[in-house]
């Protein structure tokens, strides 16, 4: 097919773009206000006052874990590495099923606010919410920077700022600490004052908008192509430089060479990725507190079963996402534009704007997925602050400082308060992390989530014998052990483009400190933390039957859980 896609303007009308990034900023800031107002009590900060339905909880999940990442991020990946990047799609979302199974419906009716109502329910209180409110906070933080960076990435193209320009008085660097500091702000006045139900309203609006700006975008790719998905893989294929191989597995993981241990590695590493995903939602601090804001156990589980339709129909549309981009924009365009392919679905948007009705309608097209992509980014952010200062207030300062005297009012102002410091932290890192890779630092928010955050919630829902060695052991273990394998490993330092001679890894060519092979630790970090866990428990004659009991009841049940 003859394609005019490289005819397209590199960049779109900065103006139109940022018009509807201010009408999307006061419609959320809107939501906010409502939300502010309807804000009472500590179950209305935390939780929304339990009181919105399966299906708006479901929208909300979707909302909180389609992040940037999953919408500019995947959609990259598979436009640069064919199949292979599809299998991130299919981790996120196999991984909702593992949440469904094992933490939705028992955690909605075991705890209260956080995850360490649940852990340290039957166990000694202070150092296990200690341990629960850092590894939520170093969590949360990591994605917190994943997104913040992305939206500091994003804005210089979005606003058509070359090296050489200035958009209002801003240079390329100025507009994206600009934008870090305007989305931190967003996100504190988002919590701070609209709490959790300000947050799930920005989350619903934030769904609806990316699920219409994702079907839209497919729709349009696929009715270029007379809706012949066969004629899109082939030019996709054909554009990418990779030939057949594009449409088979490969290109990144599970790569074949003449080094036998190399090869072994590569395949390790696919492995691991994939545990890592599929673990690591059902230990997300952002996503756990979703399932307290519903009144029941069914809504429970409606909400969870809501969020995998929508989450499992976004995937599907990043499959076309992806490989419009490869076969419409070309690779090559991509990695000019942004070597990790972080830009794909924008220039997407703005090519078959431009082929369908020219550079205004490019314009408008790319204006629109650059608003949705905002959308998503606040959106994300809103849940994550929310998550960790909700830890810090009802964890560590509820129950570890004021060893649970602290009134419901003085648990919220510590939480405000907990919100704006974080956003700080957050703004602050993210301004000196603009050149690190989005991918990495969410892959190790996964890491630790699942190596820290799951072992010590699964085995103490169903494991009769696990105490409060256990608990801590597990979360400081498999937290250091994912922190620090990744920190060892090639995306830190030693991996090094052979074709160019560039560095891949955070650190410049020619640092090495690597000796980790896997560029994600979660095959090992996981597994360990598990066993740390395993280990703490059996080193400790603490023991509580009757605990264990009460909570196997409320767990299966929901009596008495709130």
């Amino acid at each position: 097919m003859n394609l005019a896609a490289e005819a397209a303007p590199t960049n779109g009308n900065p103006i139109i773009t940022m018009s509807l990034f201010l009408v999307l900023v006061a419609a959320t800031l809107g939501i906010t206000i409502w939300a502010s107002r309807r804000t009472k009590t500590a179950t209305d900060f935390y939780a929304g006052g339990r009181g919105f339905s399966g299906v708006q909880n479901g929208l909300a999940i979707g909302g909180d874990y389609m992040s940037a990442a999953s919408f500019l991020g995947i959609a990259g990946i598979i436009a640069l590495y064919g199949y292979d990047g599809f299998l991130y799609s299919i981790g996120f979302l196999v991984a909702w099923l593992v949440a469904l199974l094992l933490v939705a419906e028992l955690l909605r009716n075991s705890g209260r606010f956080t995850m360490a109502d649940v852990v340290s329910y039957r166990m000694r209180q202070r150092p296990v919410r200690t341990a629960a409110a850092f590894s939520t906070i170093t969590v949360s933080i990591f994605y917190l920077l994943a997104q913040m960076v992305g939206a500091g990435a994003l804005i210089a193209l979005l606003l058509g700022i070359q090296p050489d320009e200035t958009f209002l008085g801003l240079t390329a660097e100025q507009a994206k600490m600009a934008t870090i500091v305007l989305v931190g702000i967003l996100m504190i006045v988002y919590v701070t004052f609209g709490g959790m139900k300000g947050t799930t309203w920005v989350q619903i609006v934030k769904a609806v908008l990316l699920m219409a700006g994702a079907g839209l975008l497919t729709v349009l790719v696929l009715a270029h192509y007379g809706f012949n998905f066969g004629e899109l893989l082939a030019d996709a294929s054909q554009r990418s430089g990779q030939g057949g191989a594009f449409l088979e597995p490969g290109l990144r993981y599970g790569v074949e060479s003449d080094d036998a241990l190399a090869t072994l590695w590569s395949k390790l590493d696919l492995v691991s990725l994939g545990v890592a995903l599929v673990l690591g939602t059902a230990g997300l601090p952002h996503i756990l507190i979703r399932f307290y804001t519903v009144p029941t156990a069914k809504a429970a589980r409606t909400s969870v079963n809501w969020a995998i339709a929508l989450i499992g129909t976004f995937y599907l549309l990043t499959l076309v996402l992806g490989f419009g981009a490869a076969a419409i924009v070309g690779s090559d365009a991509i990695k000019t534009q942004d070597a990790a392919g972080n830009t794909a679905a924008p220039q997407l948007a703005q090519a078959i704007g431009g082929l369908l009705g020219g550079d205004t309608l490019g314009a408008v097209m790319l204006a629109f997925i650059a608003s949705v992509a905002f959308a998503t980014i606040l959106a994300v952010v809103a849940g994550l602050t929310l998550a960790s200062s909700s830890s810090l207030a009802h964890d560590f300062y509820a129950n570890v400082v004021r060893k649970g005297q602290a009134s419901e009012q003085q648990e919220v102002r510590v939480a405000r308060f907990s919100a704006l410091g974080i956003g700080a932290v957050s703004i602050v890192l993210a301004v000196f992390a603009q050149s690190l890779n989005v991918a990495f630092l969410v892959a190790l928010a996964f890491a630790v989530a699942a190596s820290a955050n799951l072992p010590a919630l699964l085995l103490s829902l169903f494991w009769r014998r696990f105490n409060t060695a256990g608990a801590v052991a597990g979360i400081y273990g498999g937290l250091i052990a994912a922190v620090g394998l990744v920190f060892f490993s090639p995306v830190v330092s030693g991996k090094v483009d052979p074709a160019t001679g560039d560095s891949l890894s955070l650190f410049t060519a020619g640092v090495d400190f690597a000796w980790f092979p896997l560029e994600n630790p979660g095959l090992v970090s996981i597994p360990f933390g598990f066993l740390c866990a395993v280990v703490g428990t059996l080193m400790s004659k603490e023991h509580d039957e009757e605990k264990h009991a009460v909570l196997e009841v409320r767990s299966i049940t929901g009596a008495g859980a709130h």
